[in-house]
């Protein structure tokens, strides 16, 4: 939401208000027009008078005291700091935790991180890791090529001739009405034993391979039972490679026919709804099957197409764009008389997930009228394709034609634009049934190397319109092994269940000659692909030598995050990559710029900035220091990148070499020490491999603690720098505690617990019983007090997390408490670290308490100010509290401490959602900043779907004067109707099956969204600044300033005297968004590159085949047949059709 500049919340004195009464309040003290004000202006004396009268009348409902004055309130500051400052030494025990490390330096070393040593370190442990899985790829390939040349086709191949294990059999036994069960072909399929393997995250069987094949494709063709044959023996090859690297997860290879064989064994992962999983509209595939793309869209909208096939035009143009990858560019036009494009793009973009979206959308809007204009289209086609002024991929260029067909060949427009070198291919589909002549679109497929298809019902649209795939492959399967290059994808989600991965593909090439002297085959058998989790990855990356701010990230080409701790997708989608541009994932800004680009570029390179980070909670912003180095992943498309503070330069490695002193420390981590020296928490790291992992921290110890009694903390299985750290930093957190916690009244200072946190995993808080309403996470470097302090100079309060839509804190018992930390900072010689941080927790309400006595004029604790009625006093924050609003705000403007109690229970929550009117005026007095980011790995419930009544979706309904009209029983439409009713009845959840959910888990997922996040952060006023919050006859004085070495901000106000000013509420919570404006993003695109190999052209290439078709006239009797028995109830179980391409038999 837009706030204006001035409201009625939000005046500040300007150059001709100059009647200020406070010293230093004028425009010289103040932040400056940053916000120029607005509206009508107010006379001057109107505006002068309150302000000049202001020390002299009294406040409403306190006839004796006037406004504090800034002197005043400056020294009510100091009170505050003074007492934040005096708790913090006395019990945050920094010197003391400072001494006590100098005690033990015996036990520790301090060692360094070189940033460009480590990152060229984890960029080669990379490179040898993805190597490996290349020479494994190499021989899959190869053994592939030589298998198929050696295979002979089989006319006549039965099903039980082939046996082998349907990965998707069981799901299929499990349903009684599947095809497979009724026609008792399970005699070829083999019935495998699993076993529970954890690096797989499934049940597989080494010794088989698993086949799936897509719904729509019949298992018993004679094209995929040839396919299932000859792919049998890369079973072998791939045990072989598993043997030679038994780290290897799955192998995989997705022919052209639509088969997938992959190793080892698992069963399928069968969705709610149909299975819509093809192995050729996977992102490797793609990625693999072709080089990058430029594709135009045009599709005929005039009026001669009618509503059905206008329905499936749009669907197709949908599952086109579903070919697409990140290295692609496309464009989308309609055209009839004249051409224009669906959308509000107007060149060729990229093809990421959030511009096939608006395509996706815009083609739902696309209506058919006027006269069929092929001349405009083609034109318009043209034209976008010799755009040089724009990023595109430079390599493949296309024209893909949708129409229900004309008579015009429009040779002349292909003559001038495409002739003679046909650099562009056009591929032409003819949708929908009818009796037009399509010599013409076979024509101009053929003249210009590209392929004509017929799209007649829904059935045809997948199949036909990733066949193009086969033709874009042509010039790959010519190159030989020019083209026989690996390819590394961008981050995806694994349909088995591995979770994110990178797959390496490699392209498989037919080798076959029909005869001696023939011309070499063209054709593309399919791509070979390999995985690779990111956990494997990221397990080559220093875990906590970088402290809790420390991080190895990398990025592809696309400037995509292959790694980054901010890559968490709430849910993903099978059909689409896991995009997360590096400038997304972190806050942008034009120093990362310069980094993405260097490091896209190949680059090596480092730099010092300044920049943004949000807090791990997403509640805050800190202005920070960071070191980035960045290196190149040699023979991959991957840059690797380190991002370290100042203050990770050096960490410590303890060195317990003493086992008494090990065995000592230990018993500290022993529940039955924690009533004596302070409840401990561990992080749950990977310190052993036999330690069992748990949620619940009391457990997880429990685990740790048995399994050292087995083990030494020397010992090979485990990770012996965790140990020690942890072991170390146990008995240095308990000396913490003997020499200040454990003399101390916690209760003199309203404490209810002191604590302290450690880079070594060690939460120790004080006394025991506070851990019972202890919630920051176990993971020191997981919560966000900790990696804040760190980042943070002085003291961080951290108020309890309240949302605004929950019900406000529960003040009993005295268990809600404010977090207050700092960090640790040890300088040994000229080596400085930060290797812990400790704090204290508040009582909430004591604090409160004592807030309006350190900001009241009391001159003794006991004896408030005595103001009568012939004296004149200031108002302050104890006595007038029902006349004056005093409250600390922390730096995100959240609401820490108030002198009114009725706002006790609303501490935690942002300070808009409490007083709006001053909030406001905070911000626009630039004590506040504000950013807005977007979070594009948000995940949101699924929406309820709308009213389509029981038509299925996108389906043409025809009316009773239809079925009343004989002429329509005989129109394309009602036989292209009827071939979508068949259809259904074999793949009865086709219309309605979402593709996430169809290829989803069981259960009803949340969808992925994009959020917009708005957080708030100190401005540029640090000092004491008075104003008036203009608004009338309900006008407020407020004073506000910051407190030294805090987040805290210091705000006095006048209560508000009526409602009749109402400002603007400022937002800080997150919202649903549809992202910035990509019409206007596409206009200033991010830098990318693509892959550096292309190949789209070969002069050997034999561009025959280009398609043969002919519609087919329906038949009178055949449509009334069909009819009444489907009003008889009686539906034929037709065998599918077998979606293969003609030129696939072998």
């Amino acid at each position: 939401m837009a706030v204006p500049a001035r409201t009625c919340g939000a005046s500040r004195p300007g150059p001709a208000q100059t009647a200020c009464p406070w010293p230093g309040c004028g425009p010289q003290s103040g932040p400056g027009a940053r916000r120029p004000a607005s509206g009508p202006p107010r006379p001057l004396w109107l505006l002068l008078s309150p302000l000049l009268l202001l020390p002299l009348l009294a406040a409403p409902g306190a006839s004796a005291y006037s406004f504090p004055q800034q002197h005043t309130m400056q020294h009510w500051a100091r009170r505050l700091e003074q007492e934040v400052d005096g708790v913090m030494r006395i019990f945050g025990g920094v010197q003391q935790l400072r001494e006590i490390y100098k005690d033990n330096r015996n036990l520790f070393e301090v060692q360094e991180n070189e940033p460009q040593k480590l990152v060229e370190k984890v960029a080669g442990d990379i490179e040898s890791l993805l190597d490996r899985k290349v020479q494994a790829l190499k021989r899959l390939a190869d053994a592939a090529e030589n298998f198929q040349k050696a295979h002979r086709w089989q006319d006549n191949i039965k099903e039980e001739d082939i046996v082998y294990y349907d990965a998707k059999a069981d799901a299929e036994l499990d349903d009684p009405e599947s095809e497979d069960v009724e026609r008792g072909s399970k005699a070829s399929t083999l019935r495998l034993d699993f076993i529970e393997d954890p690096n797989f995250k499934n049940k597989v069987n080494y010794s088989y391979t698993a086949v799936q094949i897509p719904t729509d494709i019949y298992k018993g063709s004679t094209v995929i039972l040839n396919e299932l044959n000859w792919t049998e023996a890369l079973e072998n090859v791939f045990m072989e490679n598993r043997r030679q690297d038994p780290t290897l997860l799955w192998q995989v290879f997705g022919s052209a026919t639509g088969v997938t064989r992959y190793y080892p064994a698992t069963p399928w992962r069968a969705p709610k709804k149909i299975d819509l999983y093809d192995v050729r509209r996977r992102p490797w595939y793609i990625q693999g099957a072709s080089s990058p793309k430029d594709m135009v869209i045009i599709v005929d909208v005039s009026g001669s197409v009618s509503g059905l096939t206008l329905k499936l035009m749009k669907t197709s143009v949908c599952e086109m764009l579903d070919t697409l990858s990140d290295d692609d560019y496309v464009n989308v036009a309609s055209f009839n008389e004249k051409a224009q494009p669906v959308s509000c793009f107007t060149h060729l973009v990229q093809a990421n997930v959030r511009n096939k979206k608006v395509f996706k959308e815009a083609v739902q809007g696309m209506v058919a009228k006027g006269t069929t204009g092929y001349k405009a289209g083609f034109e318009y086609a043209f034209d976008q394709l010799q755009n040089s002024n724009i990023t595109r991929a430079n390599c493949n260029k296309m024209i893909m034609m949708f129409t229900d067909g004309g008579e015009d060949r429009v040779q002349d427009v292909f003559e001038k634009y495409n002739w003679p070198n046909r650099t562009v291919r056009v591929f032409t589909f003819s949708v929908g049934q009818h009796n037009y002549d399509v010599t013409p679109l076979q024509w101009m497929a053929c003249a210009n190397k590209g392929y004509y298809f017929e799209i007649p019902s829904i059935g045809a649209i997948r199949i036909n319109t990733q066949e193009y795939l086969d033709v874009l492959g042509r010039p790959m399967v010519l190159a030989g092994k020019e083209a026989k290059q690996v390819q590394w994808t961008n981050v995806y989600e694994d349909a088995l269940g591995l979770g994110l991965v990178v797959t390496g593909t490699l392209p498989v090439f037919n080798l076959t000659q029909d005869g001696p002297g023939e011309k070499k085959n063209q054709l593309i058998l399919g791509v070979m692909g390999i995985d690779v989790a990111l956990n494997d990855i990221k397990r080559l990356t220093p875990n906590y030598t970088l402290g809790a701010n420390g991080y190895v990230f990398a990025i592809d080409l696309n400037g995509y995050v292959l790694l980054h701790p901010n890559l968490k997708p709430q849910t993903t989608n099978f059909r689409e990559p896991v995009t997360l541009d590096f400038l997304d994932a972190e806050l942008e800004d034009e120093n990362k710029e310069e980094i993405r680009r260097s490091m896209i570029d190949g680059n090596k390179g480092h730099k010092q900035i300044r920049t943004l980070v949000k807090s791990l909670d997403e509640r805050y912003i800190d202005e920070v220091t960071r070191n980035y180095t960045w290196v190149p992943i040699r023979s991959t498309n991957y840059s690797l990148g380190l991002v370290l503070p100042p203050y990770s330069t050096f960490y410590l490695q303890a060195n317990l070499s003493d086992q008494i002193l090990q065995v000592k420390y230990f018993e500290f981590l022993l529940p039955s020490s924690f009533e004596s020296e302070g409840h401990v928490f561990i992080a749950p790291r990977e310190y052993c491999k036999d330690l069992n992992a748990s949620d619940n921290n009391t457990e997880f110890l429990k685990n740790f603690i048995e399994l050292m009694e087995k083990v030494t903390p020397d010992s090979k299985q485990c990770n012996n720098f965790l140990l020690h750290n942890l072991i170390l930093d146990t008995g240095i957190t308990q000396q913490l505690v003997e020499r200040v916690w454990r003399d101390q009244d916690l209760n003199t200072y309203s404490l209810l617990a002191v604590f302290a946190a450690t880079d070594g995993g060690i939460t120790r808080v004080f006394p025991n019983k506070a851990a019972e309403d202890w919630t920051e996470n176990p993971e020191p470097f997981n919560a966000s007090f900790y990696r804040r302090s760190l980042d943070n100079h002085g003291y961080v309060f951290k108020p309890p997390h309240q949302d605004a839509l929950l019900r406000p804190l529960e003040l009993e018992n005295d268990t809600v408490g404010i977090l207050v930390s700092t960090a640790v900072e040890l300088s040994l010689g000229r080596r400085t670290l930060r290797p812990a941080v400790v704090g204290v927790k508040l009582d909430l309400e004591a604090w409160a308490e004592k807030f309006k006595v350190l900001a009241s004029n009391r001159t003794h604790q006991d004896q408030p100010q005595q103001c009568g009625p012939n004296s004149h006093c200031e108002m302050d924050c104890e006595v007038n509290n029902e006349d004056l609003l005093c409250v600390l705000i922390d730096d995100g403007g959240f609401l820490v401490l108030s002198n009114q109690n009725h706002q006790w229970d609303q501490v935690g929550r942002f300070f808009s959602e409490v007083d709006a009117n001053l909030m406001l005026a905070l911000y626009n007095n630039s004590f506040y900043t504000r950013k807005e980011s977007y979070d594009y790995q948000a995940a949101c419930a699924p929406q309820p779907p709308g009213n389509l009544g029981a038509a299925p979706r996108g389906v043409f309904v025809p009316t009773v004067a239809d079925f009343l009209n004989l002429a329509w029983w005989t129109s394309a439409a009602a036989w292209s109707l009827f071939q979508q009713l068949l259809y259904g009845l074999i793949y009865h959840s086709w219309f309605q099956a979402d593709p996430a959910e169809a290829e989803g888990s069981p259960e009803t997922r949340e969808s992925s969204c994009v959020m917009k996040q708005t957080q708030y952060y100190f401005g540029s006023v640090n000092a004491s600044y008075n104003a008036i919050i203009d608004c009338g006859n309900c006008s407020r004085l407020f004073h506000a300033q910051r407190l030294t070495n805090t987040n805290l901000l210091f705000v006095v106000a006048e209560k508000p005297l009526c409602s009749q000013c109402e400002a603007g509420r400022l937002l800080q919570k997150e919202t649903h968004s549809d992202g910035p404006e990509q019409c206007e993003l596409v206009q200033r695109p991010r830098y990318r590159r693509g892959p550096h190999i292309c190949f789209d052209y070969n002069a050997t290439e034999d561009t025959s085949d280009c398609g043969r078709g002919a519609s087919f006239p329906p038949s009178l009797g055949v449509l009334v047949s069909l009819q009444l028995l489907l009003l008889l109830g009686l539906p034929p179980r037709p065998q599918p059709q077998v979606l293969v391409h003609a030129s696939r038999r072998l």
